[in-house]
């Protein structure tokens, strides 16, 4: 078995968790909706992924709806005491599958109870607020009014840490203004590197960083580099991508998903996967210009 441990942890707050995670979308139905063809191979899933030494997994309410908390309680609760369950909240499903802003007051409330009801808790560990003035990617806007009302849950004592998703570098900057950010999810990885001076800028000051799609999500990755260079290490593309990502700073935490426990024995693998200076060189002429 893979000791994931050799990718080393980081701080989420007060807590420290590997830097190999696991994210639980994909454990939802087709496009995130419903619930999946497998139910026992997710819970199979989840119970491999801590019995490999996982202690971090990323998921939210708004996946299925409510379907992957609801796997993740069936599967793993009572929670082992070193688990670190990161939510998001700010999205809603609509019937036909679409990805809604949800983030009033009302709203995020709402979104906090869910999660703590159906992830069996008293509080969540880190709750991301996704922001959602645009479902694809950041797009400039004040957030203080949805992160000042995450703050009051927080108060309440049903969040202990509060991190960000798809922002700009100015809303974190305001964000830290209101709050302590205890991590930032945004879209990266080795073709797309938008990021990079906010990752850096992240790591100098302690904070974690989170790449969401660090496959390429619903697209994945596609390098002739990239296959080379897997071919060269006898390693998948994929956990190449993965090794590549933590070779590239220290605060990156990764959360790949998967349906399939062989799939996700194989991102875990990338733990152990040792890139040369070559190779990074290579690899580094992927990024989209």
């Amino acid at each position: 078995m893979t000791n994931i441990s050799q990718a080393g942890t980081f701080t989420l707050g007060t807590r420290t968790v590997k830097r190999l995670g696991y994210g639980a979308m994909q454990l939802a139905g087709p496009g995130v909706f419903g619930p999946p063809k497998d139910r026992a191979g997710a819970v199979a899933v989840l119970r491999e992924a801590l019995a490999s030494g996982v202690n971090h997994i990323d998921t939210s309410d708004f996946y299925g709806p409510h379907v992957t908390n609801q796997i993740i309680r069936e599967a793993l609760h009572p929670y082992p005491q070193d688990l670190v369950i990161v939510t998001k909240i700010g999205a809603t499903r609509g019937a036909d599958g679409s990805w809604n802003a949800a983030f009033s007051a009302a709203d995020l409330t709402t979104a906090v109870h869910e999660n703590l009801r159906n992830l069996g808790l008293d509080a969540l560990d880190v709750v991301n607020l996704r922001i959602m003035f645009d479902v694809q990617r950041p797009v400039e806007g004040s957030i203080e009014a949805p992160l000042s009302a995450l703050v009051k849950l927080q108060r309440e004592g049903l969040v202990r840490h509060i991190g960000l998703s798809n922002v700009t570098r100015k809303q974190i900057e305001e964000g830290r203004a209101i709050a302590d950010i205890v991590c930032v999810q945004n879209q990266y990885n080795l073709a797309h590197r938008g990021d990079d001076g906010l990752i850096d800028q992240l790591a100098a000051e302690g904070v974690a960083y989170v790449p969401f799609f660090p496959l390429g999500g619903f697209t994945p990755l596609q390098s002739t580099t990239l296959s080379d260079v897997a071919n060269s290490l006898g390693a998948t593309p994929m956990q190449v991508a993965l090794a590549w990502l933590l070779k590239r700073s220290p605060n990156i935490l990764l959360i790949p998903g998967t349906s399939s426990v062989g799939h996700l024995r194989e991102n875990l693998a990338a733990a152990s996967l040792e890139l040369s200076a070559d190779k990074l060189q290579a690899l580094e002429q992927i990024a989209v210009k």
